[in-house]
């Protein structure tokens, strides 16, 4: 038993890539686990959190179709959208860094990104700081832009470090759990991993470390998955409409998805996309549309995977390791819905890694130039090409490629975190 415990997660590290990062490696040695399908960081998160497959804790993806409002929403932050009542931090004083679900958490300390949002459309970015460390004021403010979209880098990762560096020491915090998403941004980008950029994150994690050292608490490294090379993106949502189960609205903001109205459609998430066909009929139909398609794998109910929830889609449709899912619906580029040449995270029926690249940063230049002098504008720099990417992930790897554990007796399995880190803390 120990009395403090400090777990960072480091998005996309692999037990193949643990060699380039030397201060995380002399923590212990380093296991594979199991995460759940989809891998991504939100069900990923939801499972270590609650000991619970998706099928139970209902986060069945990033995002998912909310039938009782006919919307496609990602990236929600409400802990109360975990369906569980018991979650790993309960009864323990947590400090919960940039983790996910961090919005009505019951945590003592927080830290999360969260923009203010005007009237008349704007945005001022911000975080929610109930720390008590006056984060911005000692590190200023949190480089919201590097955090996502086409500047993502190390900056993010290097201000969420330093942030909870300073939360250790001045709280000294039972349980802290830190998020450090640097590893995500590059290798989405690139085919092959860079070393670099592991090393890169390796420092960041190295100031969290020595901070738990000072105070005393177990430093243990988790990750989410690992992410593969791709060279196929599946255009689910327009082979859907080409057999006229996907409803459009035509508009002055180009063409927009019609959930609700629609037969079927997908809401894709990487490599797992989540179909929902509306009526029971139409079921055979689709899968069969579906698994057509250059670059799936398989399309199987959401049980055979531990995904049979309520939130989850018909079918689950699986992509071959080296091909994704892109959300466009749209034929005709030019009438591609105002938010899809944009960073929109929370608009886009889907997760859109092309939100990584930048289209012209001559015409970014100029629409920073419009907002300060106080013009609308849309910041439409984002590129509809989704060959741009090059990696991806939301399927169960090899061990060396899938994500990875360091800590003293690791469980081999996401679903067994909740009461291990309990156990080192004494908290059955």
């Amino acid at each position: 038993m120990v009395e403090k415990v400090s777990i960072i997660n480091v998005v996309g590290l692999t037990p193949e890539l643990l060699q380039f990062a030397p201060n995380i490696a002399k923590l212990g040695q380093a296991k594979a686990w199991t995460s759940p399908i989809p891998a991504v960081t939100c069900t990923a998160q939801a499972t270590m959190l609650t000991g619970l497959n998706p099928s139970q804790h209902g986060i069945v993806g990033n995002g998912w179709y909310f039938r009782e409002t006919g919307e496609i929403r990602f990236w929600q932050q409400s802990r109360n959208l975990i369906d569980s009542a018991d979650l790993l931090y309960d009864g323990i004083e947590t400090a919960k860094m940039f983790w996910w679900f961090n919005q009505h958490a019951p945590v003592r300390w927080s830290a999360t990104p969260k923009p203010h949002y005007g009237s008349d459309g704007s945005k001022v970015f911000d975080i929610l700081d109930n720390t008590g460390c006056e984060l911005t004021k000692r590190l200023g403010p949190f480089p919201f832009f590097t955090f996502w979209g086409p500047n993502a880098g190390l900056p993010s990762s290097q201000w969420i470090a330093d942030a909870s560096a300073v939360v250790l020491r001045q709280n000294k915090p039972e349980l802290t759990l830190t998020y450090l998403p640097h590893l995500d941004y590059d290798f989405q980008r690139l085919s092959v991993p860079d070393p670099e950029r592991v090393a890169e994150v390796d420092r960041c994690a190295q100031k969290v470390i020595e901070a738990a050292n000072e105070i005393g608490a177990l430093s243990i490294v988790v990750s989410e998955y690992g992410l593969v090379p791709v060279t196929k993106a599946i255009g689910i949502n327009r082979a859907l409409r080409e057999h006229g189960f996907l409803i459009v609205r035509d508009g002055p903001f180009g063409e927009m998805l019609m959930a609700g109205d629609s037969r079927a459609f997908a809401v894709v998430d990487h490599q797992v996309a989540h179909v929902y066909v509306r009526d029971p009929i139409d079921r055979s139909s689709v899968r069969n549309i579906i698994e057509s398609l250059e670059g799936v794998s398989d399309v199987v109910p959401p049980e055979d995977i531990g995904l049979g929830h309520p939130r989850s889609g018909t079918w689950i449709a699986l992509a071959e390791p080296h091909a994704w899912f892109h959300y466009y619906y749209w034929f005709d580029d030019n009438q591609a819905p105002d938010f899809a040449r944009t960073v929109d995270i929370h608009r886009k029926p889907g997760y859109d890694p092309v939100e990584l690249f930048m289209k012209s940063k001559l015409k970014a230049l100029a629409r920073v130039a419009q907002k300060k002098l106080g013009f609308r504008y849309r910041m439409d720099v984002i590129p509809l090409d989704p060959t741009l990417v090059k990696g991806s992930h939301g399927l169960i790897n090899l061990p060396d490629k899938g994500p990875l554990i360091i800590g003293p007796n690791a469980p081999d399995n996401m679903l067994e975190f909740r009461g291990y880190v309990r156990g080192l803390l004494g908290k059955r």
